[in-house]
């Protein structure tokens, strides 16, 4: 089988099609044949080396995390899925493997039944930024209409769900976004939009219950300065040093900077599963066929999109 993977740490030009065997599967595994991966930045942070004390340096990797296909075999302890089942699901070990593959083995407990009412594309998009999405909100506590958040960086993959989660619990949301995203944070739930290229949203002297940096643009530094005295920082995208220093530093401040780590699971599947069945919608910005893997991962780097980018085999 074909696969896209890498032999060394570096830019998109590393990234080569391989020839791999088909993968055996053990017996709480099921095979998939792969239509669809989606691209998160979390890939080429791995495959640039940025991450490498947890990726390890053993070669070649795969890249892509989360996928959707068809089942193709099952183990012999796998139940509730059968063969030609059309699932979405997610790599178990997120730093060391890979879904860019025509087959893949998969941890049953990581692959759910897809709905029939979404593309593989939209089913791809779902597992990584949407758990990123649900831990976000459960890191935010009780909130209600008078609950103020910032959403900075709110129309990528991770903020499409986020908007689209806040919208259904009833939070007051601003959203900042670039200008084309602007409509897409409106149609998403935003009750405020504010378009970064026109207004700097740290010189509004407005202030916020919850300020959500997803861009990782602002820092806790900066965004304390529109932070109500007793808010939240949450913080998807920290650097190593950060994790430590956010722990001991909520220890002396009302001004808390939490951390967000998410790992994909049935129970963040099924807030996901019935957001979708409430009218959630899942952008693709853009699919790129297979053959296509290193112009796919240039554009994504290069951001600027709306929602997610994806790659299909066929």
């Amino acid at each position: 089988m074909k696969a896209v993977a890498y032999k060394e740490f570096g830019n998109t030009d590393v990234l080569q099609i391989i020839e791999q065997a088909k993968p055996t599967i053990q017996s709480d595994e099921v095979l998939v044949k792969v239509k669809a991966f989606s691209v998160n930045p979390m890939d080429w942070k791995i495959r640039k080396g940025e991450m490498k004390l947890m990726s390890g340096s053993k070669f070649p990797k795969k890249t892509g995390a989360d996928f959707a296909g068809i089942v193709e075999d099952i183990g012999t302890s796998v139940t509730g899925l059968k063969k030609g089942d059309e699932v979405f699901g997610v790599v178990k070990n997120m730093m060391k493997e890979g879904a860019s593959a025509e087959y893949i083995a998969v941890t049953s407990s990581l692959v759910w039944k897809k709905p029939s009412d979404i593309s593989f594309a939209q089913a791809a998009s779902i597992p990584v930024v949407g758990t990123a999405a649900v831990t976000a909100l459960e890191k935010m506590g009780n909130i209600n209409s008078k609950t103020t958040i910032l959403v900075n960086g709110a129309t990528g993959g991770f903020g499409m769900f986020l908007l689209q989660l806040l919208k259904q619990s009833g939070a007051n949301v601003t959203a900042v976004t670039s200008t084309k995203g602007t409509d897409f944070a409106e149609k998403w739930g935003a009750n405020f939009v504010i378009d970064y290229k026109k207004e700097n949203v740290l010189s509004k002297k407005v202030t916020y219950d919850i300020v959500i940096d997803l861009s990782g643009k602002i820092g806790y530094k900066n965004a304390k300065q529109i932070m109500n005295s007793k808010a939240l920082f949450l913080n998807p995208t920290p650097k190593t040093v950060e994790i430590p220093i956010s722990f001991l530093s909520n220890l002396f401040t009302a001004k808390k900077h939490i951390v967000i780590l998410s790992s994909p699971s049935t129970k963040s599947t099924d807030v996901l599963l019935k957001a979708l069945a409430n009218g959630l919608q899942i952008e693709v910005n853009k699919v790129f066929p297979f053959d296509q893997y290193q112009e796919a991962y240039d554009y994504a780097e290069k951001g600027g999109y709306i929602g997610k980018v994806v790659i299909e085999i066929n």
